[in-house]
C-alpha cells in the first residue's frame, strides 16, 4: 500500500504559527523533504523532532520527484515543507504532487501560513476580488508585458517580491498600473513587521531603503470593464456583432436581443435591419 504526501505549512516567520496537526504529521512521518535542510531543521529543533531530511528545490524537483515517489510507493509517509509558509505556493512542490496523483497516491493539505493572505487580510484594499501572481519575471519586457495584461483588472493585485529588486517593480507598476493606491507588507509575523499604505508615487518619491521580503497589495483598476467591453462592441457594425454572436451557435431572436441591449436600442430597431 503507498504512504501519504502531506503537504505541511510551516510559519512565515513567528514559530508559534504552526498547527498542532502539523507538528503531529512532522512526528509521525517517516521522511521530511524540504526547500533549505538547514532552515527546516532549525525550525524542528525548535520543536523537538528529529526526523531524516531531505533537500528539494527547484533546481532538483524533476530528479528528487521521482526517488520520492518511489518510497512513497513503496509506503512511506512523507512531508513536504518549504523554507516559510504553504509549499507549492511561489514555493517548490508543484512538480512531486502532480507525480504523486498521476501514480494514485494520497496527496493531503495540512494548512497554514500563507503570507500574501495575511499580508491582503491586513492591508485596508479590497479582498473580495483579488488575483496572485507571485513573483514578476526579471526580465524587464515579460515583466511590463504582464503588468500591461492586468491594467484593466477591477481586482486587487498581489505580488511577491525580494527587496533587491522592488524599486524597478514599483517604477513598472507606477509606469503601467497608474498611481494607486498601494500596501507593501513587510516581513509579516517577524518582530520588524511593518505595513506601508500609500500611493505608488509617494514610495518613489521617498527613494526607500527596501529591506525583508515583501508582498505588495495593489488596488484594482477603477475602470469599469463592462463599460470598456459595450464600448468595443458598439465599434461594430451591425452585421459583425451579429456574426459575432452567431459564431457562439446563438438563434436569431437571442442575437438580436443582446445587439439590442449592447447598443442600448430597441429590438424592433436592430430586427428592421436583418428582415
Amino acid at each position: 500500500m503507498s504512504g501519504t504526501l502531506y503537504i505541511v505549512a510551516t510559519p512565515i516567520g513567528n514559530l508559534e504559527d504552526i498547527t498542532l496537526r502539523a507538528i503531529r504529521i512532522l512526528n509521525e512521518v517517516n521522511v521530511i523533504i524540504a526547500e533549505d535542510t538547514r532552515h527546516t531543521l532549525k525550525l524542528l529543533n525548535h520543536l523537538k523532532i528529529k526526523k531524516p531530511l531531505i533537500s528539494y528545490y527547484k533546481q532538483n524537483e524533476i530528479e528528487k520527484s521521482e526517488i520520492l515517489i518511489e518510497k512513497l510507493k513503496n509506503g512511506e509517509n512523507i512531508a513536504l515543507v518549504s523554507d516559510a509558509g504553504t509549499p507549492g505556493i511561489s514555493d517548490p512542490g508543484e512538480v512531486i504532487i502532480k507525480n504523486a496523483l498521476k501514480q494514485n497516491i494520497s496527496v493531503v493539505p495540512i494548512p497554514g501560513a500563507v503570507a500574501f493572505v495575511n499580508a491582503l487580510i491586513a492591508s485596508g484594499i479590497s479582498t473580495s476580488e483579488f488575483i496572485f501572481q507571485g513573483f514578476l519575471p526579471v526580465n524587464k519586457k515579460e515583466k511590463e508585458d504582464i503588468l500591461t495584461n492586468l491594467q484593466k483588472e477591477n481586482k486587487t493585485l498581489i505580488f511577491y517580491e525580494a527587496p533587491h529588486k522592488m524599486q524597478k517593480t514599483l517604477e513598472a507598476i507606477y509606469k503601467i498600473l497608474g498611481d494607486r493606491n498601494i500596501v507593501l507588507a513587510k516581513e509579516i509575523t517577524k518582530i520588524h513587521e511593518k505595513f506601508i499604505r500609500c500611493k505608488v508615487s509617494e514610495i518613489l518619491e521617498k527613494e526607500m531603503e527596501f529591506k525583508g521580503e515583501f508582498v505588495i497589495i495593489v488596488e484594482g483598476s477603477k475602470v469599469n470593464q463592462n463599460d470598456e467591453k459595450l464600448k468595443e462592441l458598439q465599434k461594430l457594425s451591425l452585421d459583425e456583432h451579429y456574426a459575432m454572436y452567431e459564431k457562439q451557435g446563438l438563434d436569431k431572436k437571442e442575437i438580436i436581443k443582446k445587439i439590442a441591449k449592447d447598443r442600448g436600442v430597441s429590438k424592433n430597431e436592430v430586427y428592421r435591419h436583418f428582415v
